[in-house]
């Protein structure tokens, strides 16, 4: 049976250290604050806002909502978010996308302050992944795959990776935190030819082309590390799968993260590590 890569020991690890920090910013008297700006009530994004702020008040940050209805117009949305720029309290602010069709997303991305984007979602923060910069952060998504794989001891230098999936929410910008941890990444996509060859050939796998099923036993081979990034429901088995077909997987390689369990229970906490480094940025 392959090694279940699971998210919960790296997210309370990085909770663990992030309180440290957080006490050590309290003791300079600031204290780490997020808002979480949602227009609408889509249930995934009411979902996540309450793992968001659990997970903050473990970790000691100060995390407020801003709330807009999805009938809200552009003025008043950016309105917002000009607000949230304005406000030293707050270091960091998620905003939920997509936004309803009525809203212009990448305007609304523009306004935001680079600095206070901890998802990675304005142009800056993207510029920054790609150059190397510190500025901004990368999408919680794309670093939650590297948190989990170091934390499981799974070495990436040198490593052939493959990536499959070329989205700015995880796979480009993680592709380039993948080089920046010295793997040589392949990006691959649904369209790519002999996608199952040349994922067959790598050491490492992250699956996140955001359909079902992508990933098969033809793609896998022996001692292989696949993290599944996608989240799907499944309309007959009535529960949550991601893009790996995992029964088929799971006995072939060597390690693999389930769905749900998996990278998107660290996503969370490294939201909360944007936020506390935000915050340690403002201090020096």
């Amino acid at each position: 049976m392959a090694e279940l890569l699971k998210g919960a020991p790296v997210a309370r690890a990085l909770t663990e250290e992030l309180g440290a920090r957080v006490a050590a910013l309290l003791a300079r008297g600031v204290t780490p604050g997020l808002a979480i700006l949602r227009v609408g009530e889509r249930p995934d994004d009411l979902s996540y806002e309450r793992a968001a702020l659990k997970r903050c008040e473990k970790v000691g940050i100060a995390a407020r909502r801003v709330t807009l209805p999805a009938d809200c117009t552009q003025a008043e949305l950016e309105r917002a978010i000009r607000d949230v720029n304005a406000d030293p309290s707050v270091h960091g602010c998620l905003m939920f996308r997509p936004l309803p069709a009525s809203l212009d997303e990448r305007a609304a991305c523009a306004a935001l302050d680079v600095a206070k984007d901890v998802d990675g979602v304005t142009a800056g923060s993207l510029a920054g992944v790609f150059a190397g910069e510190p500025v901004g952060f990368p999408p919680c998504t794309a670093e939650a795959v590297l948190q989990l794989l170091r934390h499981h001891g799974v070495s990436l230098d040198g490593a052939d990776v493959v990536v499959v999936g070329r989205s700015l929410v995880i796979g480009r910008p993680v592709s380039m935190l993948l080089q920046a941890a010295n793997a040589t990444v392949t990006m691959c996509h649904t369209h790519t030819r002999d996608l199952a060859a040349k994922c067959a050939a790598a050491d490492v796998v992250v699956v996140a082309a955001g359909h079902a099923g992508t990933f098969g036993a033809q793609c896998a081979r022996t001692g292989q590390v696949v993290v599944d990034v996608g989240i799907n429901w499944d309309e007959v088995a009535q529960h949550l799968v991601g893009d790996v077909d995992f029964d088929a997987v799971e006995p072939i390689v060597g390690a693999i993260t389930p769905v749900p369990g998996g990278v998107g229970s660290v996503t969370t906490a490294c939201l909360a590590k944007h936020v506390v480094e935000a915050a340690e940025r403002t201090v020096g």
